[in-house]
């Protein structure tokens, strides 16, 4: 019985539209569960990963930070990207964290570029070390 509508958009397209039972979200300060009946809210989100319960079966998304807004059984989350954690790998979630450790640092701006940038490999990884 899935009953909270969710919504992921990214800024190429619209990549799911579909209903769910329960949903995990990964807030910049940890998950946050979303059940029917959940308090309207709008948080920020960390990179890693996004995943949903219908009729037992779990789906997970690798999402890359962004905002979510909790309303009336309705979860929309606005992100930068959004992958099926399938198709995230440990391959890609090294070769990002290299190319972020590469990252050149000349002032505060570039170091927080560069921590972002690690995080988010570094979230990756944890999305592919469970596939």
């Amino acid at each position: 019985m899935a009953n909270i509508k969710i919504s992921v958009v990214t800024p190429e397209k619209a990549v799911l539209d579909t209903t769910a039972d329960f949903v995990v979200l990964p807030m910049f300060d940890g998950e946050r569960g979303i059940g029917a009946g959940h308090s309207a809210f709008v948080g920020q989100l960390g990179p890693g990963e996004f995943r949903f319960t219908t009729a037992g079966t779990t789906t997970r998304y690798f999402i890359d930070g962004g905002f979510a807004q909790v309303r009336t059984n309705t979860v929309t989350v606005l992100t930068a990207k959004a992958v099926k954690a399938t198709d995230v790998t440990a391959t890609a979630a090294d070769e990002a964290r290299a190319a972020a450790e590469k990252l050149p640092v000349t002032n505060s701006v570039d170091q927080a570029s560069r921590q972002k940038a690690i995080a988010r490999a570094s979230a990756m990884a944890r999305v592919a070390a469970k596939n």
